[in-house]
This record gives C-alpha cells, sequence and structure tokens, in this order.
C-alpha cells in the first residue's frame, strides 16, 4: 500500500489542465485552493449569502464567525456542492465547481466536511464507519482500509474504540470519529460546521485538540466556529459574517483586537465577554 494513503497531511500537487476553467488561481508564490466570486444564494425571499467574496491558502486555517442565521453554513455547503449558489462563482484546487454532477464529485473527492451533528451510522461500529467510504468510494481493499482506520483512531486518541458502536460513545468521541472518517478520505481541504455546538462544554476540548493538531500538520481548514480560543490560536485570519455578507475579514490579531467594523465590535463584544 501506498504510504501517503495513511497521511492526512495537505500536499498539494497542482493540476494540469487544458483549459482556462481549471488552472490553479495564486496570490504572489501562494496556491489559492479556495476561491469565491461573488456568490449569492436565497432560500425563497432570504438573502443567505450575497456576492461573498474571498480565497483561501493551500495550508491557510481560515475561521468564519458571525451571529446565527448570517451565512456562515450556507457558505460551507455551498463549498460542498451541498446546495447550488444562484450566481457567482466557486473554483476548488483548480475545479471550477457548477451544477454538474462529475465536478461536484471531483470537488468532493477533495474536501471533508465535519457537522455540527456527528451523522456516524449506528449499525456500524467505529472500525465499520471510517472503512465504508474508503471501500466503496475510494475502492481501497478492506485490509489497506483498516490500516487507515486504525491509524486515524490513533491520531484522535481513540484506538481502544474500534469495536465500539456510536451509541457508545460520548459526544466529544463521536465527533472525533467524524473527523477521522473524513480524514480516511485523504482531502486537501477540512471544512468544521460549528463541530462542537452540540457538545457538553467539558467534551469541547478534545475535539478541538484534534483540530489544532491538524492545523499544525498543515491541513487546510475553514473552521465555523464560536470558539474565539481556538480561533486565536489557530487561525491565520478571521472573517466575519453578517447577513449573508462579509462584513470585516483580516489577520486574526487584528479582527479581534482591533476590528474596524461597528458592526464587527458590537459582535465581538459580546462573545468575548
Amino acid at each position: 500500500m501506498n504510504p501517503a494513503l495513511c497521511s492526512p497531511r495537505n500536499i498539494i500537487i497542482p493540476r494540469s489542465s487544458e483549459g482556462d476553467d481549471n488552472i490553479p488561481l495564486e496570490r504572489g508564490h501562494a496556491f489559492m485552493i479556495i476561491q469565491t466570486k461573488e456568490i449569492s444564494k436565497k432560500f425563497g425571499e432570504i438573502i443567505a449569502l450575497d456576492k461573498v467574496d474571498f480565497s483561501v491558502e493551500t495550508g491557510e486555517v481560515l475561521v468564519i464567525i458571525g451571529p446565527s442565521g448570517s451565512g456562515k453554513s450556507t457558505l460551507l455547503r455551498c463549498l460542498n456542492g451541498l446546495e447550488n449558489v444562484d450566481s457567482g462563482e466557486i473554483t476548488i484546487d483548480g475545479i471550477k465547481l457548477d451544477k454538474d454532477k462529475r465536478s461536484i464529485h471531483k470537488v468532493r473527492e477533495e474536501l471533508g466536511m465535519v457537522f455540527q451533528e456527528f451523522n456516524l451510522f449506528p449499525h456500524l461500529s467505529v472500525l465499520g464507519n471510517l472503512c465504508l467510504a474508503q471501500e466503496t468510494v475510494r475502492k481501497r481493499s478492506k485490509p489497506d482500509a483498516e490500516k487507515i482506520a486504525l491509524e486515524l483512531l490513533r491520531k484522535v486518541g481513540l484506538m481502544e474504540k474500534k469495536d465500539s458502536f456510536p451509541n457508545q460513545l460520548s459526544g466529544g468521541q463521536q465527533q472525533r470519529v467524524a473527523i477521522a472518517r473524513a480524514l480516511a478520505m485523504n482531502p486537501k481541504i477540512m471544512l468544521f460546521d460549528e463541530p462542537t455546538s452540540a457538545l457538553d462544554p467539558e467534551m469541547i476540548g478534545e475535539v478541538l485538540e484534534v483540530m489544532k493538531n491538524l492545523a499544525r500538520e498543515g491541513m487546510t481548514m475553514l473552521v465555523v466556529t464560536h470558539e474565539i480560543g481556538f480561533a486565536r490560536e489557530v487561525a491565520k485570519r478571521i472573517i466575519f459574517m453578517d447577513q449573508g455578507k462579509i462584513i470585516e475579514e483580516g489577520k486574526t490579531e487584528d479582527i479581534l483586537n482591533s476590528p474596524q467594523n461597528p458592526r464587527t465590535i458590537a459582535f465581538l463584544s459580546k462573545v468575548l465577554k
């Protein structure tokens, strides 16, 4: 087995391309693994995203903060092709995401996503949860899938739970399994949608520690969270969203210590208390 399969580290090899649609985007010498151009999304009369522009460099950790209903989760779902944008463009690792199922499939091969809820299969063991997609989507053999799964369970501190079922685990343990399952697909980018919001306070730390280790290893990460301490420690940049728009973005220390927009100031004055 290729040893690289066991590593969730973010190793980017730019794609070759015959057309302009799949040319990697660069800013200076940095590879822009994610880029959006004026993406908008409505649900009925509700504007969920309003001409959102941003980019993410390879290996960057970007934290997205903002009040409930500001469009943060919708943004992640659009990046993963779970929701279609009404207008604008999304490019992931040189692949332009559109409504074509082939491009959505290609983009999803590059992304791992961890939701608020754990979404583990209740009828499968922890090991089974980590192996299923590897065998059906990545077409790995059962021994190869199990080897990768066990390595990742060791990484998230749950080797002893490999034969347990989800209902035998705490919330924090289930979320760590969900992270390991996403990493088993060798994503180049990890999306986290408020991964600690459904956890009891004493379980939050164990999940955040796994995420911090991923960041230290160079994984490209987009994290929607209210955990400002995590953002301060790990994020390179922060985006503040409200009413479907990016209100302010910048370096983590600038946003947290000296925000410029009155709406950002008002939000942080409440969450930093």
